[in-house]
């Protein structure tokens, strides 16, 4: 039943029901939220612990006129069915459809797109001081997770805003689980905080008094002593400068929509520590969040079954196997992780080599510079990390790694397109902000047997190498377990032809040889964005008329504008056709799809090739 829901359009909608409603209201949100990603595959433990979060931010604030910023955004599906999306849940991540996670154009109750962590209170901070210069009032909220709070940015954000003063409130989502298990002190400061009699004292307490009326926060104030997880005027936060509340139950909406009218009469930094529970109201979620953190479809009443079928390895599989193999091989391996352990396929290698194994936290810029520091030391680091989320570690890469020419392995998963995600997840942008930097190679790996080669290669360099490889898995074939290398810097010929040779980078390898065959073309496995293989790279020139690049990357300073500034180096004029990704954001939706509309697949290289080419290609 889902009378309640389906007659909220909008939060003024939501805003019209009894306090009596919301818990009745919650529960079909939640079954309609399980029944929806079940259906369309998503982020679900996540989203069934933010139901009531939801529903109270938007029961007792304006929004949109209130800014609500949520932190990743992967956990959003409750806001957005409650902000005029209900009925589009059918199209959620697929092209054209909704986006999984927060976006301004897709609505105005999406007040700052977000994907990665740890931005949400720098952004609510900015929109909490654009406020007061224009004399607006307005609450600008930021809701972010404790796996989140972990990341510099978040503290640089807390740091600011406890002087700036503005009306700002953070809402610590606190459900003791990121997307792997969360790490560090803090994590431990607020395990503690949350632990034994005084957590049990504190709810209770914090759900008689803070329901009150504004006037009794101060009451709870006197109450530090034994209540100190209520109203604690010393904890970490408050030395911020924060008006500290909490820890309250998040799903008790009654404590939750009590608090919140109470701290909208509050000027200044609010921080409201709020516990939930990942997977809250579906008995499999709860108990493996990890598991339904993003499921595919899959039947709710049965829960995720393994399909039995004998799949591809993924490139992510052969990066954990060769980890493990090389481990055993060198004790001076060391794998690095910023809180992507199952992503970047390093269980294994935990519980293998636990004391070589360290996941830092949301922390992307820590990782770096922490693997420099071990590099210094005579250890060889290996940083397990998404081509995206390498982005956020640009500068120490440069400052700290490259420039110190020290040895290191960044294994790129989610290179290219990622499906799904959408932008801000797709990895297309590795090549050219890689190649660009001094002491930093880039491997592209064609297959599965060629990414644990070049993975091997890499870990011989004394240098920074990134080995760039897709998400899912290859063309499926076999990987042995040796650890034998490839040459460095060098690529290979794969086929020979006539008039027009492709020079491919990566998986498109494979549509370049299919296409190849119908038109006759020469086919260049290059491997190596840089080092360029340029002997082989003028060779081909030489006897060819035409020159094809394929990248599943930008085309904006990719591995095709490497080409192009050698043949120029050497002063060989030739026609090239570059291909890759377009210079615009790309959508979530099918990676398929999404390949085709960029003419990345066999059909749109032919075409491309033919348009370009007619005089060199037979008829």
């Amino acid at each position: 039943m889902t009378e309640l829901l389906h007659a909220i359009n909008t939060p003024e909608d939501l805003r019209r029901l009894s306090r009596a409603q919301l818990k009745p209201l919650a529960h079909e949100l939640r079954a309609f939220l399980l029944n929806s990603v079940a259906k369309t595959g998503g982020h679900l433990s996540s989203n069934l612990g933010t139901v009531e979060l939801a529903i109270a931010i938007h029961y007792v604030f304006n929004t949109p006129h209130d800014r609500v910023v949520w932190d990743v955004g992967h956990q959003t599906y409750p806001h957005k069915i409650l902000t005029e999306r209900r009925e589009r849940m059918a199209t959620l991540r697929q092209l054209g459809g909704l986006s999984g996670f927060p976006r301004r154009d897709e609505s105005e109750f999406d007040a700052f797109g977000t994907a990665h962590s740890s931005t949400s209170i720098s952004a609510a901070l900015g929109m909490a001081m654009a406020s007061a210069i224009k004399g607006e009032t307005r609450r600008a909220i930021a809701v972010i997770g404790d796996g989140a709070m972990t990341a510099g940015m978040a503290f640089e954000a807390l740091n600011n805003a406890g002087v700036a003063k503005g009306n700002l409130l953070v809402i610590l989502n606190d459900n003791d689980m990121s997307i792997s298990p969360p790490v560090g002190a803090l994590n431990r400061y607020l395990a503690q905080l949350m632990s034994g009699r005084f957590y049990s004292a504190a709810k209770e307490v914090g759900k008689q008094v803070l329901k009150g009326a504004p006037p009794l926060f101060e009451l709870a104030k006197r109450f530090e002593e034994h209540a100190k997880g209520m109203v604690v005027p010393a904890t970490l936060f408050e030395q911020f400068g924060f008006n500290y509340i909490g820890p309250i139950d998040g799903h008790d909406l009654v404590a939750l929509v009590g608090t919140l009218e109470n701290i909208s009469h509050l000027e200044g930094p609010q921080f409201l520590h709020v516990v939930t529970k990942k997977g809250q109201g579906y008995g499999l979620a709860e108990a493996d969040p990890v598991m339904y953190h993003g499921p595919g479809q899959f039947d709710p009443t049965v829960g995720i079954v393994p399909s039995g079928k004998p799949s591809k390895k993924t490139f992510t599989q052969v990066f954990g196997d060769w980890i493990c193999d090389m481990a055993a091989a060198d004790p001076r391996l060391v794998g690095i992780t910023p809180a992507m352990r199952e992503g970047s396929g390093l269980v294994e290698f935990e519980r293998r080599f636990p004391e070589r194994y360290f996941d830092v936290g949301i922390a992307e810029q820590h990782a770096l510079t922490f693997a420099a520091g071990l590099a210094c030391e005579g250890l060889k680091p290996v940083v397990a990390i998404y081509s995206t989320f390498l982005q956020r570690a640009y500068d120490q890469l440069i400052h700290d790694a490259a420039l110190q020419k020290l040895p290191m392995v960044l294994a790129l998963d989610r290179a290219g397109i990622v499906g799904a995600d959408g932008a801000t997840h797709a990895g297309v942008f590795d090549i050219p902000f890689l190649r660009c930097v001094p002491n930093v190679s880039v491997a592209t790996p064609a297959d599965e047997p060629e990414c644990r080669a070049l993975l091997c290669t890499a870990f011989e360099q004394d240098h920074v190498v990134a080995v760039r490889y897709p998400r899912g898995a290859g063309v499926g074939l076999p990987v042995s377990t040796d650890l034998n290398t490839l040459p460095f810097g060098r690529g290979e010929l794969r086929r020979a032809g006539k008039r027009v040779a492709v020079l491919a980078f990566g998986t498109l390898l494979y549509p370049a040889l299919e296409v190849a065959e119908r038109l006759d073309l020469t086919v260049v496995n290059m491997r190596w964005a840089k080092p360029l293989d340029v002997e082989l790279l003028l060779k081909v020139a030489l006897e060819h008329e035409g020159l094809v690049t394929l990248e599943e990357g930008t085309v904006a300073g990719g591995a095709g504008s490497a080409v192009l500034e050698a043949l120029q180096a050497h002063q060989l004029l030739k026609p090239v056709l570059v291909l890759g990704i377009a210079d615009q954001f790309t959508e979530h939706g099918d990676p398929a799809k999404l390949m085709a509309l960029q003419g990345l697949d066999a059909k749109g290289i032919e075409s491309q090739v033919r348009a370009r080419f007619a005089a060199l290609l037979p008829g």
